[in-house]
This record gives structure tokens, sequence and C-alpha cells, in this order.
């Protein structure tokens, strides 16, 4: 059955906003190797404006602002836009971010451009269903860059997953003093067209003998890193490099000058 409606995320961040970072080993650690990693792309490119358009809890619009850029952050899921404010606040740059409602199709209406970046990490491009979907945001991110504007896309790449189409997918342990938390994901695949796979997020939760278990469903289409340089080229982006990053592939372009 062919996917034609929009793919509506924010029910399954607003409820999995307070128990994000369980699906990182360390949030602290995260926070300091995604600023030092997107540092060494920005360098030589005098950037001081970001746009960080799916900004999660904040993890890279944290990270930036404490290395002195000045960041908009946007995410469409009010809870996870409060919690994302709750660690700027934490992390003392609360005033440094300004912080969004906005999916990908809204920001021209919610941002003033331009920024000297346009990026957008853990694997929300592929919330966008349809191609019209992502060229349209593909096209907005250009309008929002300056002349000569760095694009950053982190996005995990489904084409070797394609062929054998996993279905379970390991997270994390957490070992605290009163409980045992752990994460993992039950994949569910949907032959489409576009293919479609339907992460179901679980965490469990408990000691001894006792544990309870929680599923949060969220929808990706099987986008490949190929589908996605394509769209950049047909929209005007050039120098389009990727980059892998652990389970995540960096795709960089510009906006020509």
């Amino acid at each position: 059955m062919a996917m034609t409606q929009y793919n509506d995320t924010t029910a399954f961040y607003d409820d999995v906003a307070e128990d994000y970072h369980l699906w990182y080993r360390d949030w602290d650690a995260e926070l300091d190797r995604e600023g030092l990693n997107l540092r060494r792309f920005f360098r030589d490119r005098e950037v001081k404006t970001v746009l960080d358009a799916s900004c999660g809890p904040g993890t890279q619009a944290i990270a930036l602002a404490r290395l002195g850029y000045a960041v908009t952050a946007a995410d469409p899921s009010a809870g996870i836009l409060a919690r994302a404010r709750e660690n700027a606040a934490q992390y003392g740059v609360g005033d440094r971010i300004t912080f969004v409602q906005s999916d990908f199709q809204s920001l021209l209406r919610n941002v003033e451009g331009p920024f000297d970046v346009v990026l957008t990490k853990g694997n929300s491009i592929p919330h966008l269903l349809l191609d019209e979907q992502i060229e349209e945001s593909l096209l907005i991110f250009n309008e929002l860059l300056r002349p000569g504007g760095l694009l950053l896309i982190g996005m995990r790449d489904f084409e070797p997953l394609l062929e054998d189409r996993p279905r379970f997918w390991p997270g994390r342990v957490h070992d605290g003093p009163d409980e045992q938390v752990i994460t993992f994901d039950i994949w569910d695949w949907n032959d489409g067209p576009p293919i479609t796979v339907t992460f179901n997020h679980f965490i469990v939760r408990g000691d001894g003998t006792t544990y309870k278990a929680t599923r949060h469903p969220v929808v990706f289409r099987a986008l490949t890193a190929a589908e996605v340089e394509v769209v950049m080229l047909e929209v005007g982006f050039e120098n389009i490099q990727s980059h892998r990053d652990r389970w995540e592939l960096l795709i960089t372009a510009t906006k020509p000058a």
C-alpha cells in the first residue's frame, strides 16, 4: 500500500522526551563529542550562526552553543523542546539558543535567515516519507542558508539494511542505584512504496525479578544516502560529500556562493 500521508512524529517525541537520553551511553560525553565533531566541518567557513532544524533534546544545539555559536533550534515536538530548554539551562547556555517549534516545512514562517550552517541530525530526514516532502525541505534549507553556507544532514543509511531487514536492534543498559533500565528496538518493515520501517522503541525498567516494558513506535522511510544526494543536486547544492560517523552517515553540501 502506497504511503501518502504526513508522518506526524510529535506524539512519539512528546512521549519519549524525558527518556531520550537513555539511547546514549553517556549524554554528557555525547555533548562534548558532537560539538568537536561538528566544529571540524565548520573550519575555514567563518561560521557564526547555526540552524539546528531538528534539535531533539538539544544534543547538537547545546554542544554548539557551548562552543560560542549563535544557535536557533527548531523541533515540531513541544515536549522535546521543553526538555531541550531545560537541558540548555542546566548547561548554562539557555540565553545563547533561540528555540522555535517548527517542522521542516514550516521553517520559513518561523525562523529568519540567512544562516551560515543548517543542520539536521538524529535520523530526522527519513521521517519524510514522500519524495516531494524531501525536495521541499531541502529547498527550504537552501533558502535559509547564506551563499556559500553549509548544509549538514545526519541520517541512518538504510541501503545496507534493505536486503536482510533486521528486526531486533540492541540499545543500552543503564544500571542505576534503584532500578535497571534497558532499551532496544523491534523493527517492522513495510514494502510500501516507499519502503518504510517502524521502529518500536522499548524501554524496560525494573529490579530483581520484576520489570515493566513500554513501547513507543515511530515510522521512518528506509531512505538511502544516494536518494538524498540526488535531491541535493536537483535543488542546487554542490560539493556533496558523505562521511561515516558510527551508525550515522553525515552528508555535507554547500549552497553556491
